[in-house]
């Protein structure tokens, strides 16, 4: 039986366990990357470990997320990074440098590699045919000091892609069509690859914006076959040593095989409030806007860029619109700037951001209320923009322009001949803004610089084999980690506090709920199906655990936060039964007994003292799994076996 791409990076980094479905297995991390807003936990993770250098191939801290700099608080955060990565052998990506996921596809991403990052769309550099994983800084802590990334086995789904694509419609709306046929939890538990004749007619950063969204369906990762066209890519970049081939083979068995006509998609639009809400843009043309953001992670590239200053190009943007613009590197700043299209974009009338994440992370650039906003991005989760009250929607560059000129949802095939894109012969290099470590031997009395926001890892302990708690929250399926701890200006300056990010948790669904969980002491979360899909950040589950939650009980739950979770030493536990979660209500007192003996069960009984009912909970955690939930998290584990 043939391999899958994926399944061949994976055979050829196993350190333990065996390549079938369903089962743990542990790899080899070849390069790792962080951002400043998950990043700062994860270097005081790394430092408490006691390690002293990293040992992967790469590892690169950038900065990118908390650029909006209000107070001294972001500044301190970089500065520590800096500091912290210069010592232990991590290259730096300044601010300015451009968007972590970008630049890494850009200037250091590797066919064939494995990579791991604190954040949920490294899935990104997939499009060069790496296996990259969305991680928490712990995960990523540990792949730094050499440790391997433990996953379980996931399926493999194949989308056969035919035809190409016509004008006006682009890489986005393909990830839009995908995320309609699987939902945002269909891709869980599966990593999906990319293939048929329609992937030659997609360039790279083409890839990596279907790679980058394949993170909205809860899959592991997404790939790309490494082809010609990746050769060409990287020949662009000046990197052309750093090319393979790689591909499936012919007789790979697949899990699912999904089948999309290029040639007979349309322009898509996922409306509010979730990535899989998506309609024809044609069904919901002269729907007013408000706000246009073209950008991030996604949308940012300089192809991208490129076909926004064309189809701007002599035109204005709309009175009652306001389009900000993201580059994706200061690279495709620079080339944009050197090629006069950025000349093109601002004399529309386009308002220039940095190149970071910015709005896309609620950093700056939130709509007025009540207020419609077309994003390139890849979510549009309630609040997340910063306004609450904000209806935001996800689309194509190519859609997000037609709207900023005629000031409402446009079908852009009204717009007039798409402009024709031709990808630069060379790419201009100028890695200057990436500062490369210090030897060894420097490295021995070089200072770590910590501002007075910078607080301690939370402290944690063994679990006990018996807990007696309050449901101190009850939600429903589908919440994110935007719900559990809120990204934004006002918040993510305090990352690396997390005594004080702790009055935030959970802020968007019920204010009270991080003062009543630490009046309780001890509590559990009660949630729905899918919980803790989205981001990778960590701050999710150490933000409950400095409030005292033990568990978390769901229906289902989203992969990373799941990890996460077991990373904190809270144990994730699901309904047997998901009818039972009608019947366990807030504040209900719970106890669960003999939990050790269940851990090794995998079932745990849990009695619900109020409505005096029993019910059991399944924890199919594998033997290393159980032993981080005994030793109160995955840090203390590893303190216990190095």
């Amino acid at each position: 039986m043939g391999l899958t791409i994926a399944q061949k990076i994976i055979k050829s980094h196993l350190v333990s366990g065996n390549m079938v479905c369903g089962e743990e297995i542990a790899i080899k991390i070849d390069q790792t990357l962080t951002q400043d807003a998950t990043g700062t936990m994860a270097y005081l993770e790394f430092e408490t470990m006691g390690l002293k250098r990293v040992k992967t191939e790469r590892s690169v801290a950038y900065i990118d997320h908390n650029t909006l700099q209000c107070g001294f608080e972001n500044a301190d955060d970089h500065i520590y990074i800096q500091s912290v990565a210069k010592k232990h052998g991590i290259y730096f990506s300044r601010p300015g440098n451009g968007i972590c996921h970008q630049v890494h596809l850009e200037r250091f991403g590797k066919p064939g590699k494995t990579l791991i990052g604190s954040d949920s769309h490294t899935p990104t550099g997939g499009g060069l045919g790496m296996l990259s994983f969305g991680a928490g800084g712990l995960d990523v802590a540990v792949a730094m000091g050499g440790g391997a990334y433990y996953i379980t086995m996931p399926k493999m789904f194949k989308v056969n892609l035919t035809g190409k694509l016509r004008p006006f419609v682009s890489a986005k709306d393909v990830s839009l069509e995908i995320l309609r046929i699987l939902s945002v939890k269909g891709g869980v538990g599966a990593i999906i690859e990319w293939g048929g004749e329609g992937i030659k007619t997609l360039s790279v950063p083409e890839r990596a914006t279907i790679t980058n969204m394949g993170t909205e369906l809860g899959a592991t990762t997404s790939i790309f076959p490494s082809d010609e066209i990746t050769k060409d890519f990287l020949a662009r970049q000046g990197r052309v040593e750093d090319y393979i081939p790689l591909e499936s083979d012919a007789d790979a068995i697949y899990d699912r095989i999904i089948d999309i006509n290029l040639s007979e998609l349309e322009p898509l639009i996922a409306c509010p409030h979730s990535p899989d809400n998506v309609v024809k843009v044609s069904s919901i043309e002269g729907t007013k806007v408000n706000q246009v953001c073209i950008g991030s992670c996604t949308n940012s590239s300089l192809m991208d860029l490129l076909k926004v200053a064309g189809l701007l190009k002599g035109k204005k943007v709309n009175e009652n619109v306001s389009l900000s613009i993201s580059p994706g590197s200061k690279q495709v700043l620079s080339m944009l700037s050197d090629m006069g299209a950025l000349n093109d974009i601002l004399q529309s009338g386009a308002r220039l951001l940095e190149c970071a994440c910015g709005p896309c992370i609620g950093m700056g650039f939130s709509p007025n209320s009540a207020g419609v906003s077309l994003r390139t991005f890849n979510r549009n989760f309630l609040g997340r923009s910063g306004t609450k009250d904000a209806n935001v929607y996800l689309c194509s560059p190519e859609v997000a322009v037609a709207a900023a000129i005629t000031g409402v949802i446009t079908d852009p095939r009204k717009l007039e001949i798409m402009p024709e894109i031709v990808m630069p012969e060379t790419f201009k290099i100028d890695d200057s803004q990436v500062i490369a470590p210090l030897s060894e031997e420097d490295a021995k009395s070089a200072t770590v610089l910590r501002g007075p926001n910078i607080k301690p890892f939370p402290e944690t302990k063994p679990m006990d084999d018996k807990l007696s708690v309050t449901v101190a929250l009850k939600v429903g399926d589908n919440i994110t980690t935007d719900h559990i701890m809120p990204a934004g200006a006002k918040i993510l300056p305090y990352r690396s506090n997390i005594p004080f990010l702790s009055k935030f948790c959970f802020s968007v669904v019920d204010e009270k709920f991080s003062e009543r969980a630490l009046e309780l002491g001890s509590s559990v979360i009660l949630g729905g199906s899918n919980y803790g899909q989205g981001s990778s950040r960590e701050h999710a589950a150490l933000v409950p655990l400095y409030l005292g939650v033990k568990a978390v009980i769901a229906k289902s739950f989203a992969r990373i936060h799941s990890a996460n979770l077991i990373n904190a030493g809270i144990m994730p536990l699901t309904l047997k039964n998901e009818n039972d979660y009608d019947e366990i209500n807030q504040n209900d007192k719970l106890v669960l007994e003999n939990i050790f003996d269940g851990l090794s069960k995998g079932v745990i009984v849990l009695k619900d003292l109020t409505n005096n009912k029993s019910y059991e909970l399944l924890c199919d955690y594998t033997e290393r799994q159980i032993a981080i939930i005994k030793a109160g998290g995955l840090l203390a584990y590893t303190k216990e076996t190095n």
